[in-house]
């Protein structure tokens, strides 16, 4: 097991219990950490509150299906690779797959030696197997640094320790620093929901983020209204 590898983390979406078992197991014998969830909610959740390297989503899925997942965690990560499992080849599957923003499309059945290849040729051509994946877990932010595995926000020797919500709403607002990301984004990926009760307690959680990176003043957490949030943080 190389250190890239157990660097690597993985969240794969299938509803097939049997499947699923052999898939997590096949890609954890190669030394992959891996998160498997059985239906669409569950995924959203998961990629909320994790940092992951890969995703692997079946398409036909309870709840929400793969198209859905994979549409939220576009809104969320541009960037993150996205292989596609399907029972069905159809063209117009495969071209929806590819317009949401999936790197690879796999039809069932496969076998895991052509499955194991296809997952490391697309980790090696978007470059996460030449680094540890760090470089989505360690945030500059203007004076500070934010390290999301530790959940500490650092200013020279000082450490602010972070809860796990802080931590996970600050991660999704440096992954779209001086973008802006929506309320329901924020919401549905911290919270799990996204309703009048847990909008109020972003709001807080916002303020005390705010609070917390006060000391440099060209680091801004922007309301923009009817809308979101923008994190402006100076290059």
């Amino acid at each position: 097991m190389t250190e890239e590898k157990k660097n690597i983390n993985i969240l794969y979406v299938e509803d097939d219990m049997n499947l699923g078992f052999v898939v997590k197991e096949v890609l954890e014998e190669k030394g992959y950490s891996v998160k498997h969830c059985v239906d669409g909610d569950d995924a959203i959740q998961k990629f909320g509150t994790d940092s992951f390297q890969l995703c692997i989503l079946d398409i036909m899925l309870p709840n929400k299906d793969g198209f859905e997942v994979a549409e939220f965690i576009r809104k969320v990560d541009a960037t993150v690779p996205i292989i596609f499992l399907s029972a069905k080849s159809l063209s117009d599957d495969k071209i929806k797959g590819l317009k949401i923003g999936a790197d690879d499309y796999i039809t069932k059945p496969f076998s895991t030696e052509e499955f194991l290849l296809r997952v490391e040729n697309l980790l090696k051509r978007t470059g996460t197997l030449d680094n540890d994946g760090a470089d989505k877990d360690i945030f500059p932010i203007g004076k500070y640094t934010f390290n999301y595995k530790e959940y500490c926000l650092n200013l020279g020797d000082d450490t602010k320790r972070l809860t796990e919500r802080e931590a996970n709403l600050l991660r999704l607002l440096c992954l779209h620093k001086n973008q802006i990301i929506t309320r329901e984004v924020l919401l549905k990926s911290v919270w799990g929901k996204d309703d009048y009760f847990t909008g109020r307690s972003m709001d807080v959680f916002i303020s005390k983020l705010r609070k917390y990176l006060s000391t440099d003043e060209n680091v801004k957490i922007q309301v923009v209204h009817g809308i979101g949030f923008k994190m402006i943080i100076p290059n």
